[in-house]
């Protein structure tokens, strides 16, 4: 696979993963709008690994409290702060392995892969983003989070398997109009995306692993690389902004991207 598709693909993954915009929007609109081939299930397990390790990395005191938690969470007890931590990280992953599932069986997950449902996906949950995060509350904080809660977050993040939905986008959202605030709403869906990506990655990761050889492996380590550093820039960048800049800038950009897929794919 050429450098620079590989590099394309995973600096597309990395910015994207983790800002409100949809990663997979963008990488299913890569190979319509530049005629590139698609990079295969081997890269996209390779780009969510250095998602994954960014996110990790960044986020290392939470998810090093929820490894340590591990152990005792399968001995059946949630009465540490690490062991809840797991606990309610699972339980929010569940609702998208279930909905994925379904997409899969009935074959709904290739039908919904056009540029008019990521057209209309970008438009009417940017607009529903940008009306939680003008409305929604500020009251709370990720010490808030519950079992309820994780419930109910892991629903909406099981949307964003409609491509152009954006996985931390409605994961947002649905934090904000809980009452989160812009901080903490970003700060869950991060940590919310960790369980998500690994379940992902194990998914796709079976017949790509089948079908590697030492050429897709180099490559995949190449996209794991620039997806690592693009999605740890990503973060950084967003992290810090949300506290003096709301989620309007990524609301415009949705709604004008939407605007433009919808006039592709009608006109």
């Amino acid at each position: 696979m050429p450098l620079f598709h590989l590099i394309l693909v995973a600096v597309i993954q990395g910015l994207t993963e983790f800002l409100p915009v949809s990663s997979s929007g963008h990488l299913i609109l890569l190979p319509h709008l530049t005629g590139l081939d698609d990079q295969g299930q081997g890269i996209d397990v390779a780009v969510h690994v250095g998602t994954l390790l960014a996110v990790i990395l960044y986020f290392w005191s939470e998810m090093r409290l929820a490894f340590s938690g591990l152990p005792r969470l399968l001995t059946g007890r949630a009465d540490t702060e690490g062991a809840r931590l797991a606990l309610l990280l699972i339980i929010s992953s569940i609702p998208v392995v279930a909905f994925g599932l379904i997409l899969k069986l009935t074959g709904l997950d290739t039908a919904l892969r056009s540029i008019a449902v990521i057209g209309w996906a970008m438009l009417i949950f940017g607009i529903v983003l940008y009306w939680a995060d003008q409305n929604g509350g500020t009251e709370r904080t990720a010490k808030d989070w519950g079992l309820t809660d994780a419930m109910v977050l892991g629903v909406w993040q099981a949307i964003a398997l409609i491509p152009g939905t954006s996985r931390s986008g409605i994961t947002i959202t649905g934090a904000r109009f809980l009452g989160y605030g812009r901080h903490d709403a970003a700060r869950l869906a991060m940590l919310m995306s960790v369980p998500t990506i690994i379940e992902s990655g194990l998914f796709l990761g079976g017949e790509a692993a089948m079908n590697a050889d030492i050429g897709l492996l180099r490559d995949g380590a190449i996209a794991a690389g620039f997806a690592f550093v693009a999605a740890l820039l990503a973060l950084v960048l967003m992290m810090r902004l949300l506290r003096s800049v709301s989620f309007t800038p990524y609301v415009i950009y949705r709604i004008a991207l939407g605007l433009i897929l919808l006039g592709v794919a009608y006109l």
